[in-house]
Order: structure tokens, then sequence, then C-alpha cells
């Protein structure tokens, strides 16, 4: 029953590892039942990584992603019978021109998966290393709380011109930041306009994953942290689980800890991809905004901790 709706690979991915058949058959080792598979979009040359800087030009990145897709569909039908997999992407949310980049993805691939996610504040990634994080922030104002305010206004933006079924890391700004533990109530403004975007995500239906990722870089709670947790849940919010694995070591990678912060945020029930066409009928299961072809099936954390999965990671 564990699954993971944010992955990527070393195949297609320069900071990650892992063939994604290696992923996939990791996945399948560790007893998961759904995994999608959500490369990163292509971008434009001004926002590649420092790694993708000698590798590739505009074009190979978008081919790359085109190689990913026919691969990740193959891997689909080829373990669809021991893993329920779906194909999408991540997008990448920069500058006004990422809308384009977006929407051109959506129209050319018939995805069952996308995540909006914001790594760059005024067009500098955030979560990459600290150095530019610390160029991001001085173009906000130089502290924390400035930037902090900047990235929540432009997930504001991604969130109102796309609408994105599935919301990736909500709070990964304060990953790089001074206290990354520090709770956002710190700062009314910063505070604020969190709960804004919570609103916002809850009133159209997206759905936040719970992401183990913060977890193996050194912080005590999953993105989002529990106390937005308990406020979205507050909203009629849904959740779901997601690893955003990087290669194999990371498949299911703390999703203990991740479910014990479920459990101090009060979320009683999940919810997980499913196909529309695999179901005998909707009752239960939730549209997913934009993608007409998949279905949000719940599922209670008391069932969840049933699962063979966590024996075999024990």
């Amino acid at each position: 029953m564990p699954w993971s709706h944010h992955s990527h690979s070393g195949q297609f991915c320069g900071h990650a590892a892992s063939k994604l058949e290696d992923i996939v058959l990791t996945a399948i080792e560790k007893r998961m039942t759904v995994l999608c598979l959500t490369e990163h979009m292509a971008r434009h040359r001004q926002d590649f990584y420092p790694e993708e800087e000698q590798d590739h030009d505009e074009a190979s990145l978008a081919k790359l992603y085109d190689d990913f897709y026919v691969e990740a569909r193959r891997l689909q039908k080829s373990y669809a019978g021991q893993l329920s997999i779906f194909v999408g992407f991540e997008g990448e949310w920069i500058r006004p021109e990422s809308l384009a980049l977006i929407n051109d993805l959506l129209t050319k691939y018939p995805v069952d998966v996308w995540l909006g996610s914001v790594h760059h504040v005024h067009t500098y990634p955030i979560d990459y290393d600290h150095e530019l994080f610390y160029k991001a922030r001085e173009v906000a104002g130089g502290t924390d709380e400035r930037i902090f305010e900047d990235y929540f206004d432009s997930q504001l933006s991604l969130l109102q011109a796309l609408h994105p079924p599935l919301i990736g890391h909500f709070d990964l700004i304060r990953l790089k930041s001074d206290d990354p533990e520090c709770s956002f109530r710190t700062w009314p403004g910063v505070w604020e306009k969190a709960l804004r975007n919570l609103k916002y995500i809850a009133e159209y239906g997206g759905v936040l994953e719970l992401n183990s990722s913060s977890l193996r870089k050194g912080m005590t709670e999953m993105y989002p942290q529990v106390e937005i947790c308990q406020v979205f849940r507050d909203m009629g919010g849904r959740f779901t689980l997601s690893d955003d694995s990087h290669g194999v070591a990371q498949v299911g990678l703390n999703y203990a800890k991740t479910l014990a912060c479920v459990e101090k945020a009060g979320i009683t029930q999940l919810v997980r991809f499913s196909s529309a066409d695999a179901l005998e009928k909707d009752e239960g299961h939730a549209s997913v905004v934009g993608v007409p072809h998949m279905r949000w099936t719940p599922v209670t954390v008391e069932d969840l901790r049933r699962h063979e999965f966590w024996q075999a990671t024990a």
C-alpha cells in the first residue's frame, strides 16, 4: 500500500542516481503498490542546473524528457502486474515563461500525474546549495522572512495559473534557511501567505504531498511541517505520500518517520492515485484536477499501518 507520487532517476536527471528500471524494481522489492515516475521538465537555458551546463542545450534537455517518457511508459506496461506505475513530470515555476513550458508539456503528453513545484526564487535555485540560496535571499531583501514571503507569492502564481493536481514539497524554502525547523508563525506576514496558499489549494481541490526527503536532509519533520499539515487538515485538504527519491537508496526512505509525523498532525486519511479505467465504480474515489482519467482513492492511516511494506523495510 505505501506509495510514492514523486520520484527521479539518474538516467534522466543529472543530480540523481540509478537507472529508472532499478527504481521500479526497488519499489516492487519493498512491496510498494503505487509509484509515480515524475522526472523534471525541461527548462530554458538560463535556468539550467550547474550539472546540466556542460552536457545539454535546450534541445537535448527537452529530448531527455522525451526519452524518459518513452521508457517510463515501457516500464508501466512491463511491470503492470506487480506495481501500479503512473507517468508524468515535476513542473518548475521559475519565471512567467514557465507557464508556456508546462502547458506545452501537458499538450504534448497525456500524463497521468504532474506536480507543481517551486525550486527557484528570483530565478535562483533555493534548494541546490547555500550559495545560490543566499543570492536569492539577497535579491529578496536579505532575510529569511523576505525570501519566505517571496517564495509563497511565487507559489501562488503557479497555483493560480495552473491548478496543479499535486503540490510538491509545499515549504521547500526552509531547507537552506538559517533555521530550517523554525515555525512560519514566527513571521505573521509569512504565515499569512502560507495560509492563503493552503486555502487556495483546498478550494480548487489540489493535494499536498507529504514528502519524506526533508528527513534525509537533516530535518525532523517532512515537507510540509506538522503545523502546516494541521491547518490544511482543518481546511478539509487532502494529503498523499511521496519519497521524492533520487536513486534506489531513497525509495521509501524514512516513511516510518513520516508516518509518525502524519499521526502527530492528526491526519487519519490519505489518498493515492488510481486509474479511473481500473475502477468498477467511482464511489469514494475523487476526480483529479486536470487529469480526467485518474482518481484519488482514500486510504485510512490505520490501514496503511497494516501493510507489508513496513515488514519489508524493517
